[in-house]
Parts: C-alpha cells; sequence; structure tokens
C-alpha cells in the first residue's frame, strides 16, 4: 500500500507503538508524521514505511496543521471506542 500525506497510520514498532499520526511528508522508504500533541508538524517523528499500518477508514483533507490532525486522530480514537 502506498503511503499518502493526509493518510492516517498506526505504528506497529518501536516505542510509540500503537500511536496513531497523520502522514504530513513521505520521502522514499521514511514517512514523517505527526500527532499534533506529542509530535507536532514541526518536530514530525521519521519512521520507516514498513513499520507502519495504514488507516483507510479516515483522511486529512486539508494542509496538516496540529489543531486539523489533533481533531481527526480524536475522531478516529472515538470511533473506535464506540464500536
Amino acid at each position: 500500500m502506498k503511503l499518502e500525506p493526509g493518510m492516517l497510520v498506526k505504528s506497529k514498532a518501536g516505542r510509540d507503538k500503537d500511536q496513531i499520526y497523520v502522514v504530513v511528508h513521505v520521502d522514499g522508504e521514511y514517512v514523517y508524521a505527526a500527532d499534533g500533541e506529542a509530535r507536532p508538524v514541526c518536530r514530525m517523528k521519521k519512521k520507516n514505511k514498513k513499520h507502519l499500518q495504514p488507516i483507510l477508514k479516515m483522511r486529512l483533507a486539508r494542509t496538516p496543521e496540529d489543531a486539523a490532525i489533533r481533531d481527526i486522530i480524536k475522531e478516529y480514537t472515538r470511533e473506535g471506542d464506540e464500536a
């Protein structure tokens, strides 16, 4: 699966395992992702693509800003709690 900016992803490995991020930039085999809180856009997390699981339910349609990233992650986790 090709990862693209705006996609939600879940970390499968590392200290941040099970953390939800939004892809901000793709650079070869690496992805720069942010969660809007611990990892804002100005300090994006560099992750290997193979350590990320794409979440196809939702996608950030506008420019990734910290507030928008927090909102979509909160909306996704709230949906998961209801199911």
